[in-house]
């Protein structure tokens, strides 16, 4: 192995992507994670990154009548729902990072490198959709509640915090793995 020191920032990388693709099959893909579970009127619906139980799946949706009014399905919030697409895309930057990361401990600094910087970026996307979705589902789950409903936070918004906080601890492991010892040990002949 030409760097064991990229070998954490390696794994941490794995498990953000791992902990991002569960939350992209999010309901109503997957009803097991979810975002957001709602009960009003004894209809109990789950709510994900492509729609919510019942609905087909798709980029930017609208909240179903039963749970919201006009308030929860202006533009605002229907843009918010579409700006949940950056989950998979964060999904995607952490595969990236790890392959990256697969050639910086196996064979050059540069890939180490690169795992660096797109693990950074993955953190950053990660950060930006984990404040959209706690605020889009937030508002949502006081709105039911308000309403007289049962509205509680579910897994995926902890999976896509599980994720954060493995990206931000992967770069700083993958910068800590650039200065690690990538040369070969040679055999005395």
């Amino acid at each position: 192995m030409a760097a064991g020191a990229a070998v954490p920032g390696l794994f941490l990388t794995f498990s953000a992507m791992v902990l991002l693709i569960f939350a992209s099959v999010s309901a109503p893909t997957w009803n097991a994670v979810r975002f957001l579970t709602t009960t009003v009127d004894g209809s109990t619906t789950n709510f994900g990154v492509f729609g919510y139980t019942g609905s087909t799946t798709h980029v930017g949706w609208y909240f179903p009548s039963g749970v919201a009014d006009s308030t929860l399905n202006n533009d605002l919030f229907h843009n918010l729902t579409g700006a949940l697409i950056l989950v998979p895309i964060a999904a995607g930057l952490s595969g990236v990072a790890f392959l990256f990361g697969l050639c910086g401990a196996a064979y050059h600094r540069v890939g180490t490198v690169f795992m660096t910087l797109v693990s950074a970026l993955a953190f950053l996307v990660t950060l930006v959709v984990w404040v959209i979705e706690m605020a889009l589902f937030g508002v949502a789950r006081d709105h039911v509640r308000n309403s007289g409903g049962v509205a509680d936070y579910e897994n995926a918004n902890w999976l896509v915090l599980g994720a954060l906080v493995a990206l931000f601890l992967a770069f700083f492991a993958s910068l800590c793995g650039t200065f690690g010892s990538y040369r070969s040990r040679r055999a005395a002949y």
